[in-house]
């Protein structure tokens, strides 16, 4: 082998990389390299790939921005995102928004990035536009979003976008709750009513609706953070019979109950709620039926998570930084957060440790047991409710392309 950039001696493999590519992956590679790096006491993963991040610029990067939140993703272990569509101001809802997001995250990520551009009731007719510039979908909310600038979708909204997104050959992805289910006025103001008020049973009619959808248009589905073992059984015997739809959940979602919401407060409010201990446990014995996991990381000022109103504050989880430290300590398979989210959404030389994929590379330390304190966060604002946790397998290093220094938008 000629002369490369980047030979990583890992400890179970090594790792050949030129040109921001992998070349080879195999024991004692025999390889001269401008840089040599001893990870002999480390594991030598592939990038995790977050599918569902809000890191709301332009327009609001005081609630977070790509320099921050590329940061911490990265401090994590990813080295792709894809961005939602909100709560960017503009909203990524046609050309022009979506150039002014990538201006601004070329500017400032430090690892790669998609974006989802968004459907929203008079926006159908701009998908073509969007599906031209590179978005890997399109994000639907089926209940209010919480952002005045992104409206929910009518049932005719909803069925028409996934008429065009199927002839544009583009997913849709839902949140799926049902908008009248979930706004009922609520007893109280207290964050036991807040979980009261979004039952299990809006999320799982609105996914059955979706499919309905999904199924009579062709249209390829997805469902975002899914809450429940209902939800994520629907879409396994929805796909059983032929409908092309998936679905993801979110660390917390497995990790946190409703329970647990009278020690986090506002730093574990999020939409769908976190559920009772016992739902969590059925959701993770279903583990195997789920196709990806996103940490639908939605940031706001410390500000905004204050105050005696649950349904006043912010509902939103800071966890891009904690997506594979999850992963690793509770032993869930790897590919639930490298291949199959580069797969489902055709992102190209991503989520593989392969020749000929990217060098989008993590180092490992496997035996490090850690917790995690709020100081160690790149989010710019410091709340998560991860801090405190205890995590094993810490991340030593993340390489983007074998040392790239700067993003760049991946198109499917």
């Amino acid at each position: 082998m000629t002369e490369i950039s980047v030979l990583i001696r890992g400890r179970e493999n090594d790792v050949a990389i030129d040109d921001g590519k992998i070349l080879a992956v195999g024991p004692e590679l025999d390889a001269r390299a401008a840089e040599v790096i001893d990870a002999r006491e480390l594991l030598v993963l592939p990038g995790a790939v977050d599918a569902h991040v809000h890191f709301n610029d332009p327009g609001r990067a005081d609630w977070e921005g790509w320099a921050t939140g590329t940061a911490a993703a990265a401090a994590g272990g990813t080295t792709t995102v894809i961005d939602m569509p909100l709560n960017a101001h503009p909203p990524t809802l046609d050309a022009a928004s979506f150039r002014a997001k990538l201006e601004a995250a070329e500017a400032a990520a430090v690892i790669d990035f998609a974006f989802w551009g968004g459907l929203v009731p008079g926006n159908v007719a701009r998908l073509a536009e969007l599906a031209e510039l590179g978005v890997v979908g399109f994000k639907a909310f089926m209940s209010p979003s919480g952002i005045e600038d992104f409206e929910a979708v009518d049932d005719l909204t909803l069925y028409d976008g996934m008429a065009e997104a199927a002839r544009l050959g583009l997913p849709v992805a839902v949140h799926a709750e049902n908008a009248q289910l979930v706004s009922r006025p609520p007893a109280g103001r207290t964050w036991r009513d807040w979980v009261e008020s979004r039952p299990a049973v809006a999320e799982l009619e609105a996914i059955s609706r979706a499919i309905l959808f999904a199924g009579e248009t062709g249209c390829s589905l997805h469902v975002v953070h899914v809450s429940t073992a209902g939800g994520v059984r629907l879409v396994a015997e929805a796909r059983a019979r032929g409908v092309d739809v998936t679905c993801e959940t979110c660390p917390h979602y497995l990790l946190f109950a409703e329970e647990d919401l009278e020690r986090l407060g506002a730093v574990g409010k999020c939409a769908p709620p976190l559920r009772p201990r016992t739902e969590v446990d059925a959701l993770r014995a279903e583990v195997a039926s789920l196709d990806l996991l996103a940490s639908d990381h939605s940031p706001s000022p410390a500000s905004m998570k204050e105050g005696d109103d649950f349904f006043a504050i912010w509902g939103g989880i800071s966890g891009c930084q904690s997506l594979l430290p999850v992963v690793l300590t509770e032993g869930l398979p790897l590919e639930l957060v490298t291949s199959r989210p580069a797969e489902r959404f055709r992102l190209p030389g991503k989520g593989r440790l392969e020749p000929g994929y990217d060098a989008d590379l993590v180092l490992v330390e496997p035996e490090a047991q850690w917790e995690l304190n709020a100081d160690e966060l790149r989010y710019r604002h410091r709340h998560s409710p991860y801090v405190g946790r205890r995590f094993r397998g810490r991340v030593v290093r993340t390489l983007l392309r074998g040392g790239a220094e700067r993003g760049r938008l991946v198109r499917p």
